[in-house]
């Protein structure tokens, strides 16, 4: 009988429990519990819902309890950056922001002044983005100078969520990584970074692999849940992490694209690239699993539609914004998705109005018009970002592989096939998932190696190939967009 496992998979806007076995060399999946997830907005700065989240973690545990069915193990995995502090009664000492809070909008520059770009980005290779963790430690000490004499541990969110389940404290890799506080060189907390935060690296706990096992289910959460000694398995507990696990790649010559909220592209790596090339094109060298690192960008991805489908009232569905952008005319307006003002703006659809007036181009009005911007712009973004890798890389790259939630968007990965010149394979959709549950089957002896993961991942699930079609139109427009800040 094979093992049953369940990934924990929470983002940004909603939550789900999936359980997956092995059957006959394939993975079987099940959703079994599902919850929503979102920013808090108080006193004018944006939080999550921690206590929230872990109830609704346990109330899926406790639905699925019911079936009698034997658990072997369970995996979180979250977004990365957010982090929780606790204090020596291991409480939190304030509420977990979000990474899309406004304090640090002008956190990097007040950094720079005490340690140069250049030097945070050789001893850490990590990209700049203002939400970093050690740009939201800055602040939140200065904001509150108590937290220095109150915090006893740093724990990212996934981790303060494996710690609620299995009384357990430690950091896994692929999200520490994230932080832009971890030294890639030597593979530990940095002190100095941190000393610049103005806390102690003393409160860090140690860090440690994908497919560690940090213990079991702690006896109240059995007995509450009505499960029994249940492992606690960290896989890549940062989601993109778990979403490359899940590649189904045969050969190696690939770029991913996990397209979701973000659009994470990249490609797998043995070593750091942290050329000064990289840092100018503002690459990551994020933790994977089996000590690869993922050498990718954050692009704004699918936040642009989700946010402008929030502000018609959810009138449409995605489905019907991909029809109404496909019958709209080609390259009227674009944006750069990459620009700040797309973060977390007011209004998104204003934004981009705003942003194409200024620009002195075509303003979309409808919603196909609009949605047919962000797909656009967004495929452009695909192709300088594959160009950036090339050129910070030797690695040949053939193919792309599409994952997660953006893989149903078969117009935005035909035009990422058409705009890059490369295949596409796109799925699967639940990627993150399926790279957190082959981290757990691999830790528990049922697949033999990452390389046998995504080969049973391939032949258990649709993989959909986008064919290039090419366009003079296409060449014409890069050169346009190219210019757009």
């Amino acid at each position: 009988m094979s093992k049953v496992c369940i990934a924990i998979d929470i983002g940004a806007s909603s939550g789900r429990l999936i359980v997956g076995t092995m059957k006959e060399e394939k993975i079987i999946i099940k959703e079994v519990y599902r919850f929503k997830n979102n920013m808090l907005k108080k006193n004018g700065s944006y939080y999550w819902d921690m206590d929230k989240l872990f109830k609704e973690i346990m109330n899926g545990l406790k639905e699925f309890a019911k079936e009698g069915i034997n658990v072997e193990s369970i995996g979180i995995d979250t977004w990365a950056v957010d982090y929780a502090l606790l204090n020596r009664k291991n409480e939190m000492i304030s509420q977990v922001y979000a990474y899309r809070d406004h304090r640090t909008d002008r956190t990097m520059e007040k950094v720079f002044k005490e340690k140069s770009p250049e030097a945070i980005y050789e001893k850490t290779g990590i990209q700049f983005q203002q939400f970093n963790t050690i740009y939201q430690l800055y602040e939140h000490v200065r904001a509150n100078k108590e937290i220095v004499n109150n915090v006893d541990v740093f724990l990212m969110v996934p981790d303060y969520l494996n710690y609620l389940l299995s009384g357990k404290k430690a950091v896994e890799f692929t999200n520490a990584t994230t932080t832009q506080l971890f030294n890639i060189n030597n593979l530990d907390w940095d002190e100095d970074l941190i000393s610049i935060v103005g806390l102690s690296k003393d409160i860090f706990p140690r860090v440690i692999k994908s497919g560690t096992i940090l213990g079991e289910l702690r006896k109240e959460v059995q007995e509450e849940t009505g499960l029994g000694q249940v492992k606690i398995i960290a896989p890549a507990t940062h989601d993109t992490g778990s979403a490359v696990a899940s590649i189904p790649a045969t050969t190696k010559d690939f770029a991913y694209i996990s397209s979701g909220t973000w659009s994470l592209m990249g490609i797998e790596s043995d070593t750091p690239i942290c050329t000064e090339e990289a840092r100018v094109f503002n690459f990551t060298n994020e933790g994977g699993v089996f000590n690869t690192y993922r050498v990718l960008k954050n692009i704004m991805g699918l936040w642009l539609i989700q946010e402008v489908q929030k502000l018609y009232d959810y009138k449409y569905s995605f489905e019907e914004l991909v029809t109404l952008a496909e019958e709209c005319k080609p390259f009227r307006s674009l944006i750069n998705p990459n620009n700040s003002r797309f973060l977390n703006p007011k209004n998104m659809i204003k934004e981009i109005k705003n942003y194409c007036r200024e620009s002195k181009q075509a303003v979309p009005e409808t919603p196909g018009e609009i949605a047919r911007c962000i797909y656009e712009s967004l495929a452009f973004q695909y192709k300088n970002t594959l160009l950036e890798i090339k050129k910070i890389s030797s690695k040949p790259i053939n193919k792309i592989h599409i994952i997660g939630g953006g893989v149903q968007n078969k117009f935005l990965n035909q035009l990422c096939a058409n705009f890059t010149n490369c295949e596409v394979y796109a799925g699967p959709v639940e990627a993150t998932a399926l790279g957190n549950l082959a981290m757990q089957f691999i830790t528990l002896g049922e697949i033999s190696s990452l390389k046998e993961a995504r080969r049973i991942i391939s032949e258990s699930f649709n993989i959909k190939k986008y064919i290039p079609i090419y366009s003079s139109d296409i060449e014409e427009n890069w050169e346009r967009f190219k210019s757009l800040q």
